[in-house]
């Protein structure tokens, strides 16, 4: 103990504590705060009406009894497929030809980002239009120039999962194209001339220059896409309400439904368990990549 007390700074930084600690409070009131209660409410049953009772670990046996939680597992897996299918490639190939315009550069930027500021709520009734299943839709319409469709967007099982996926990749992916553009910038370009002189094409510079100099930022966007779309909320709610059939319900949804779309007043409880655990499944599988790919981003 003596020693560990001689290590100590003889004059504590005053000034920067005293800085930090709003910041500090403010920090465990909205963010630690939550988490704690959390951690209570998952083995209590409660209301927040009524007074709550201890209920040990029955809420999470609740919820893995529940039949509708392999469904919104599936669902949730099949939106982070498909959003890594359709939604991971876009930004970086957007990215890397936006590089290589040399006019109106900060246009097209632009352009890209302006998803992002929609509000998603805007975003979601304006695609909803977009949607409409009728031969006259907008989508349809266009598909319809070309002898296809009509297609039944949101309203077939096997149409809406993929539907939802392609308004959240128009929504988020301009952000990832202006992270990729930023890396870009420090790729040397005598690297791009030494590729062209040995003869390479397009497609061999990208794959021999421009991916290894963003092999660490794409493993960054790729945990951060997974998590995401792990979490996916918004779309299915607004959109389909988790149907048809419960074809769009996802774990999220299964977590409000169990806070608020229940008749009986809510069991607030429970869904504090399922939030739980997909943290926890969540931050299980961060590990797990961190680990395998810490030599790839070397």
């Amino acid at each position: 103990m003596t020693a560990l007390l001689a290590r100590l700074p003889r004059r504590l930084p005053v000034g920067p504590i005293v800085f930090l600690l709003p910041m500090l409070l403010v920090f465990g009131l909205f963010s630690w705060w939550p988490i704690v209660r959390s951690f209570v409410m998952s083995v209590q049953q409660t209301n927040l009406v009524t007074p709550a009772t201890y209920v040990g670990l029955d809420n999470f046996r609740a919820v893995l009894d529940d039949p509708l939680l392999t469904t919104a597992v599936q669902n949730t897996a099949w939106f982070a497929v498909l959003a890594l299918v359709i939604g991971y490639p876009v930004p970086l190939v957007l990215a890397v030809v936006m590089s290589d315009v040399r006019r109106a550069r900060g246009l097209y930027s632009l352009l890209a980002y302006l998803p992002v500021v929609v509000p998603p709520a805007v975003a979601v009734l304006l695609w909803r239009f977009f949607y409409d299943a009728e031969p006259t839709g907008v989508f349809n319409s266009i598909l319809g120039w070309f002898g296809l469709g009509p297609v039944p967007w949101l309203e077939d099982p096997s149409w809406a999962m993929p539907s939802l996926v392609l308004e959240a990749t128009w929504a988020a992916a301009g952000g990832t194209v202006i992270i990729y553009l930023a890396a870009l910038v420090s790729v040397p370009p005598e690297l791009y001339d030494a590729a062209e002189a040995d003869g390479a094409g397009i497609l061999a510079k990208v794959w021999h220059v421009t991916l290894p100099h963003l092999r660490s930022i794409m493993l960054i966007t790729l945990i951060l896409q997974i998590i995401g779309t792990s979490q996916v909320f918004l779309e299915p709610y607004l959109f389909t309400d988790g149907g048809p059939d419960n074809a769009t319900l996802t774990v999220l949804l299964l977590v409000y439904n169990y806070a608020f779309a229940n008749t009986t007043g809510g069991d607030y409880g429970k869904a504090t368990a399922l939030s739980l655990m997909l943290a926890a499944a969540l931050a299980v599988m961060s590990i797990v990549y961190f680990r395998v790919t810490r030599s790839w981003s070397e």
